[in-house]
């Protein structure tokens, strides 16, 4: 356009459309710039937001910390060097984002933050860079080694430091090498490093929270490792006489040393005597007859101590004069379930022992099946005749309780479960007993699923429908998925559940 002979009216047509076009770039430009502007601020306010769950999170810990020193105090310290090497860098952004704008009337302009020449005058000088500008990048490398160290150079979070807070130097559209400084903030607009600082503010705060989160799970891990069990021996009677069958139960129980207790009391009294998380009993056997051994353990949580009663009892015989009667699982019976119960007396054959109570049935030498009717207690009546020709009568009442709420669950985890929304879509929605001690085969038949700013969606069966798919697929990061009112059965009974609790999944991308 500008080679050869060219009369004056080209020149002029040549220019306009220079004109023209330099009008159009002009245009686009500031457009460029309020876009910047616009997200700029949305990642403040997202950091804002961060920083609060980040300290509620640190403020947790450290009162885990309080609670159960053994388990937490380390993860704890962690945490705070975390913290302070995070809240560090981030004041050093924020100052460096205060100085770009200090001589700006209006810190929303953005059309009018088009120029270059600060960060162009603070990090380079020609080809090379400033003091500042060498600052600025071992500020970034700093942060990514303090916490590596704090983590360790195995830990899983190497590659999301690296890639988070890298300074690689980068490679071009057309090939070239290109020092990462130069090519991230060199004559870039004003309002364009602000929006980049501030990104690189949302990745210190982001990666906070998935330290401490990682830091917990790890710890939550750990407690429920296999070999934190331990086999806990159940015998079905706790006095047995030569010639009987020893006959009882293994089960497993979690033992964790380092969860200590802030006080026992056994039997109305302080008990100071446990060791290794374990209350160790040291009792002296005295008058004949049914003893108590009834007491509660106090751990601290969240500052506050939360009881954990126990109870139990033992038999003192001189000789067979009492019936020892016990629940194979329970302290209780439950309406709906074969209650397994076992009924002997010491020195007495079983075929000498008559027991009777409303829905018991016996099914096997000392061993009876219980399944409670109505009201809220039974009474087992035993009664047997002894060796030396007396006869003992006697009666235990048991409880009868409806089985407890169950639980709505995902991935078998309940309460608030966090997980990406495709993993959702495919995961199907389950009932279950936590911690209760029978295994009941739960079948979910339908449930109704809520996504924010979206309607209820009715879902049959265990699998999200279609409609229940889409409203998810309109889901954010962050979102709180409700899924509640959901129905259950136990196979193969006609019992049904009073109640089935509610799963909330948060999406985490």
């Amino acid at each position: 356009m500008a080679g050869g002979k060219m009369s004056g009216r080209q020149k002029m047509i040549n220019l306009m459309y220079l004109v023209f076009i330099a009008m159009l770039s002009m245009n686009m430009s500031k457009e460029v710039l309020s876009a910047f502007g616009f997200v700029n601020e949305k990642l403040t306010d997202n950091n804002i937001l961060i920083s609060e769950k980040n300290n509620q999170a640190y403020a947790n810990l450290a009162t885990k910390a309080s609670d159960q020193a053994a388990k937490f105090t380390n993860l704890n310290k962690q945490a705070l060097r975390v913290k302070i090497a995070s809240k560090d860098f981030y004041n050093y952004l924020e100052a460096l984002k205060t100085d770009m704008t200090a001589d700006l009337e209006d810190k929303q302009a953005y059309e009018a933050m088009d120029k270059t020449d600060f960060l162009d005058e603070r990090f380079f000088k020609g080809d090379v860079f400033t003091a500042e500008g060498e600052a600025f990048l071992a500020r970034i490398n700093g942060h990514r080694n303090s916490l590596m160290d704090v983590l360790g150079k195995n830990t899983s979070f190497a590659s999301i430091l690296t890639k988070r807070f890298s300074t690689t130097d980068e490679i071009n559209s057309d090939g070239k090498t290109i020092k990462w400084l130069e090519y991230r903030y060199k004559g870039f607009p004003l309002v364009a490093s602000l929006t980049n600082l501030t990104q690189l503010q949302a990745d210190i705060k982001n990666t906070e929270a998935d330290i401490i989160s990682n830091l917990l799970g790890g710890q939550l891990e750990s407690d429920v490792s296999m070999s934190n069990y331990s086999g806990l021996v159940k015998l079905d009677k706790n006095a047995f006489y030569p010639g009987d069958n020893v006959t009882g139960t293994v089960v497993l129980g979690r033992y964790d040393p380092s969860l200590l207790p802030s006080r026992v009391v056994l039997n109305g009294k302080k008990y100071d005597n446990f060791k290794d998380g374990n209350v160790v009993l040291d009792l002296r056997a005295e008058n004949v007859g049914e003893k108590n051994i009834d007491g509660t353990i106090y751990f601290m949580e969240n500052g506050e101590e939360v009881p954990v009663p126990f109870k139990s009892s033992y038999s003192v015989i001189s000789k067979p004069n009492s019936p020892v009667v016990s629940a194979d699982k329970m302290n209780v019976v439950y309406r709906g379930l074969p209650n397994p119960i076992s009924i002997s007396l010491p020195g007495v054959p079983d075929k000498d022992v008559i027991v009777s109570a409303p829905g018991l049935q016996k099914v096997g030498s000392g061993a009876y099946i219980m399944r409670p009717q109505s009201g809220n207690k039974v009474d087992i009546k035993v009664s047997a005749k002894l060796a030396d020709g007396s006869t003992v009568n006697t009666s235990t009442v048991f409880r009868i309780k409806d089985i407890p709420a169950a639980m709505g669950t995902v991935r078998e985890q309940y309460g608030t479960v966090r997980m990406p929304k495709s993993g959702l879509v495919n995961t199907p929605v389950s009932a279950g007993l936590p911690d209760f001690l029978f295994d009941l085969d739960l079948e979910v038949i339908s449930f109704k699923l809520k996504v924010p700013d979206q309607l209820a969606i009715i879902v049959n069966g265990t699998q999200m429908s279609a409609a229940a798919k889409n409203a998810l697929s309109k889901a954010k990061r962050g979102d709180m998925i409700n899924i509640f009112d959901i129905k259950a059965i136990i196979k193969n009974s006609a019992y049904e559940l009073k109640k089935v609790l509610p799963v909330n999944i948060e999406l985490t991308n």
